[in-house]
């Protein structure tokens, strides 16, 4: 340990010339001197915006990290969207100052120097903690990165801590709310100070509330899609295997999916294109990137990307807004900014079984029975952990209930996981259930009618996308009656991300709709 702290300083010391120029040419600039370069703040900074001023020497991965550290210094203790900080950052942020004043080949990379929040299921092989925001794996260590942060750490990005998240991925009791862990405590939504959806709730939070330039959450059901439509986010939820889901603490590698949330597509689309791609420590990853586009995806950023697209409307359950008409008259505009951009909108369209998809126990039956087989799997696998099993897991809450809150929530969901044995004949009934409802549902709709996607207002389209390990878009949309916001979302088959990204660009270009939460904590946000 001390020799591994001895060689850290050295090389903090050998940067200190180089840094020493870089900071000078900063501070010469004055403390405004973004202004007038398409950046008249910090807040709300693109991945482009941050990337002209590394390159105009205007701004440095050292002040742009400790811009997101007085953030969440500022206004995590209310929304406690971030769980943990990592103790290494402003180390690796010297560091990208170096590669770019040394022109490294790494600087040329899209989120070289970029700060990046990773939900705390998804494990980095440092001195963050990788827990799922329970207490019961709270110090264990992990073999290695996963997957995604491996690619993210040879693109050149600043690991700058791990996001809160609904415990165990919402995947330990149906009581628990959004947002909530026994580490994290409850995260809140920076437009409401209520329920910020989902289990990737931080990633989301963080984001939107400026605590961090991008991050990264994971979805099985809507953990990706609800948070990012509660938080007025870009949220990206892939085809499952297009990210590696190697190293994430699991609830079912037949519908997880790890993807990017940001406050712009452009933004979201540069994670994507970095952490897409084969994994030979993910099987899934091999076959699903056959998808990827040559040239990668930030080529299908086009202002007009919606013109001669069809856009499937199913009025039918998306569309009931009950009594709320400030959000049908928006949706309603959205759609008739759809139409005047080109895209071809094919209205009123039934899926045969749509019903069943939310009334049939056949997700949460498959779902039980792979979440223990893979927990377990995981488990297994780690250098050290004070737990080695899902019954490890159950045991340790019932004698650590004020920890993780059982008396008010429960484990449920982990009790019935447990008592599953393996796929038998009730799950591969549900299997056969779940594909049967995509073929007939969804696909049908999609080859019929010939859609490019299929838009729906706010999330709950999510199982529809989750069953059938199909990707989907969230952009911000505006807001609901008694101002939550909330997003549209366009999802298509298996590998339609380059149209979905055409489509959900072309649309926030043509809407402009984001915009940063009016919060006072300890001053102005």
């Amino acid at each position: 340990m001390t020799s591994m702290a001895t060689k850290k300083s050295q090389l903090s010391f050998s940067l200190f010339s180089s840094l020493l120029l870089i900071l000078l040419a900063t501070l010469s600039s004055g403390v405004q001197a973004i202004k007038g370069h398409g950046l008249s703040s910090l807040r709300e900074a693109t991945v482009q915006d941050i990337h002209l001023a590394f390159k105009q020497n205007r701004l440095t991965s050292r002040r742009l990290v400790e811009f997101y550290l007085k953030q969440i210094s500022r206004l995590n203790p209310v929304l406690k969207g971030v769980l943990e900080v990592n103790p290494d950052v402003l180390f690796q942020a010297d560091k990208a100052d170096h590669e770019r004043y040394t022109h490294a080949p790494i600087s040329l990379s899209p989120l070289h120097g970029i700060p990046i929040l990773l939900k705390d299921n998804i494990a980095t092989k440092d001195k963050l903690n990788t827990t799922a925001g329970s207490y019961a794996l709270l110090r264990s260590v992990v073999p290695r990165d996963s997957g995604v942060a491996t690619k993210l750490r040879k693109a050149g990005a600043i690991i700058l801590g791990k996001a809160s998240l609904r415990e165990w991925s919402g995947f330990r009791s149906y009581n628990a709310p959004g947002g909530w862990s026994g580490r994290g405590g409850q995260g809140q939504s920076p437009y409401t100070m209520g329920d910020p959806c989902g289990s990737s709730s931080g990633s989301a939070i963080s984001v939107a509330a400026n605590m961090a330039a991008v991050s990264v959450g994971t979805e099985t059901d809507g953990s990706i899609l609800c948070p990012s439509s509660r938080n007025l986010v870009v949220g990206i939820k892939t085809t499952v295997g297009l990210t590696s889901r190697a190293g994430v603490i699991p609830i079912s590698p037949r519908q997880d999916s790890v993807g990017p949330i940001c406050r712009t597509v452009s933004d979201a689309v540069y994670v994507l294109d970095v952490i897409a791609g084969t994994d030979y420590n993910d099987n899934a990853t091999i076959e699903t990137s056959r998808y990827i586009p040559k040239g990668g995806y930030a080529q299908f950023l086009k202002a007009d990307g919606l013109r001669g697209k069809r856009l499937g409307i199913v009025r039918d359950v998306f569309y009931d807004f009950g009594n709320d008409t400030i959000l049908n008259r928006t949706v309603e505009q959205h759609l008739d900014t759809l139409r005047l951009r080109g895209a071809v909108l094919v209205d009123n369209l039934k899926i045969a079984n749509l019903a069943e998809y939310y009334s049939s126990s056949s997700e949460i039956t498959a779902l039980l029975a792979e979440f223990k087989i893979a927990l377990n799997e995981y488990l297994s696998e780690l250098v050290s952990s004070p737990i080695r099993s899902l019954a490890d897991a159950i045991a340790f809450n019932k004698k650590n209930p004020k920890l993780e809150r059982i008396d008010d929530y429960g484990q449920d969901i982990f009790i019935q996981a447990q008592a599953t044995n393996g796929i038998g004949k009730k799950e591969k009934a549900a299997l056969a259930n779940l594909a049967r409802l995509t073929r007939d549902g969804f696909l049908e709709l999609m080859k019929k009618k010939k859609l490019d996607a299929l838009v729906t207002p706010d999330s709950d389209v999510s199982t529809i996308l989750a069953v059938g390990g199909f990707p989907g878009i969230i952009v911000p949309a505006g807001f609901h009656s008694e101002g939550t916001p909330f997003g549209i979302c366009f999802g298509g088959v298996k590998g339609s991300e380059p149209k979905l990204i055409e489509i959900a660009y072309g649309f926030e270009q043509a809407t402009k709709i984001r915009k940063p939460p009016k919060i006072e904590v300890q001053g102005t946000l």
